[in-house]
């Protein structure tokens, strides 16, 4: 294997955080004591079933629903799967009994800029996506005029993966009730859950996708909102766990580290958020000031305090990605959740930048263990990165 650069500044948060102490403390003893399934009846189950029960809580606290509104998920994606297939999956089968062509009782609608997890299955189902403005932000007025009685769901995410961007939610529910009465509002709370207050910023939806590992708990578990007068169809059939809405074995140990984890976030967000704001602005306005022809994306004041989103003119991402991580720069530029090579951006497609520039985009993402060290880094590395990538353009363009 390669030998690892002496100092390594990790600001990749937006893919995946570090798993914080917490939860990996409550997790341990799941792991290795209390193994039993809790569907079952003898007292280690019942016990594990009371840890569940209590993470439930925690969660909807979090959130700002009640516990039974809580859907334990394996993650972010098959949050908004279930959202978008189960509302669009129920309106057609409800509508189909009712003698009404399904094709026109199932609509979904979302933002040009979600991530593909909510993309795919809003395309997969023949469903519309709404355009953004140059700032990422969802045209509202965009967005009334592609609704009608026959949308199922509108999706808008709280916090693009990408650039950070916050989305107005309220005015975004504002619309919908008025246009589409029969839709609900889901928002893919993913990117938020670390830096915003996820249950007064999407309280006006009625169904919230989270992702355990995006806020410093395990990968593999997340959670979904649905309001309890809000009727889905499953993705899983099985066991009947979760309302029936989602059958399978609890991950008992994963969802309890989550709720350890989201309990550290309502106790320290508003210091980090302070704290970590600092370490971007240092970062983006270093970069700005010492790399002439770069663009941030979006404005920084409407985005979460952890995204620092930059395109650089004249450089490739997978390029400038290599170098910084051979001295110690981890990062990345478009969604992370591709399969390994970077694929250009849709989000800064719908933003209007063009292919070339945004094929120069670096994706900074801070998190609660970023350090001052860490930021200075990346400031030695990342001018250097791009001055070298710049020459060798410029000398294959004179050969």
């Amino acid at each position: 294997m390669a030998e690892l650069p002496a100092e390594v500044a990790y600001l990749d948060n937006a893919a995946s955080t570090p798993l914080c102490q917490q939860a990996a403390e409550a997790m341990a003893p799941l792991q290795r004591d209390l193994y039993a399934n809790p569907t079952g009846s003898h007292r280690m189950a019942r016990d594990s079933r009371r840890r569940i029960d209590d993470a439930r809580d925690v969660m909807a606290e979090v959130l700002g629903c009640e516990p039974g509104e809580i859907i334990f998920t394996a993650g972010g994606t098959e949050s908004d799967n279930l959202a978008i297939f189960g509302r669009c999956w129920h309106m057609a089968d409800l509508r189909g009994a009712q003698g009404v062509v399904s094709e026109q009782a199932s609509v979904p609608v979302c933002s040009a800029i979600e991530h593909h997890a909510v993309l795919e299955p809003v395309e997969r189902l023949g469903g519309i996506m709404v355009g953004v403005d140059a700032s990422g932000t969802i045209n509202l007025d965009a967005l009334a005029s592609e609704l009608s009685a026959n949308t199922a769901i509108v999706s808008v995410m709280l916090a693009n993966n990408e650039t950070g961007m916050v989305q107005p939610l309220a005015q975004v529910a504002e619309v919908v009730r008025s246009a589409a009465p029969n839709a609900v509002l889901h928002s893919d709370a993913v990117q938020a859950m670390a830096w915003l207050d996820v249950a007064a910023q999407a309280g006006d939806a009625d169904l919230v996708s989270v992702s355990a590992h995006k806020f410093g708990g395990p990968k593999g578990t997340g959670a979904l909102m649905v309001r309890n007068s809000l009727e889905l169809s499953p993705l899983l059939l099985g066991g009947g766990q979760e309302r029936g809405l989602r059958s399978g074995t609890h991950n008992v140990a994963g969802i309890v580290g989550m709720a350890a984890a989201a309990e550290v976030v309502l106790q320290s967000r508003a210091q980090q958020v302070e704290r970590v704001s600092i370490l971007r602005d240092r970062l983006v306005d270093g970069l700005l000031a010492k790399v002439p022809h770069t663009v941030e994306t979006g404005d920084r004041s409407r985005k979460v305090a952890g995204s620092a989103h930059l395109c650089f003119e004249g450089v490739e991402s997978e390029a400038l990605l290599f170098l910084i991580e051979d001295v110690g720069v981890y990062a990345s530029a478009a969604s992370s959740c591709s399969s390994g090579a970077q694929d250009p951006s849709h989000v800064l497609a719908a933003m209007g930048y063009s292919r070339e520039l945004a094929g120069g985009s670096l994706r900074l993402s801070l998190g609660y263990e970023t350090t001052q060290a860490d930021v200075d880094l990346a400031l030695s590395v990342i001018p250097d990165a791009v001055a070298r990538l710049r020459d060798h353009a410029s000398d294959a363009l004179a050969m």
